[in-house]
């Protein structure tokens, strides 16, 4: 078996004929693919205010350079924050920080959004 699924022959339902399970608990997967699982769920924690934050930012035509590298500083803190939480080496306080600058750029941008409407 390759990818994720590293089940041994004969372990598998019949009816699994690609020899992919989709486990119903996410408790039951591997340590790291429950850490790629929370990390799914933290950037869509984040990554859907700041797209409509942005939206509004480009309708009221708000960007600045601070805006500018505000989305840029976003992206490589969530690639950062991915990254760590599922290799498993961003660990307290260095992960709740990186999410929570996460949190800072969406507040900037919502600073935008009031500043320019």
């Amino acid at each position: 078996m390759t990818g994720i699924n590293s089940a041994s022959e004969g372990s598998l339902p019949a009816d699994a004929p690609d020899g992919f399970v989709r486990i119903s608990n996410p408790a039951l997967h591997r340590p790291w693919v429950q850490r790629a699982y929370r990390a799914h769920l933290n950037l869509l924690e984040q990554t859907m205010p700041f797209a409509v934050l942005v939206l509004l930012v480009d309708r009221l035509d708000g960007f600045t350079a601070l805006t500018y590298w505000t989305a840029i500083a976003f992206f490589w803190l969530r690639v950062a924050h991915a990254v760590g939480y599922i290799i498993g080496t961003a660990r307290l306080p260095l992960r709740p920080l990186i999410f929570l600058g996460g949190w800072l750029c969406c507040s900037i941008m919502a600073a935008a959004v009031i500043m320019a409407a």
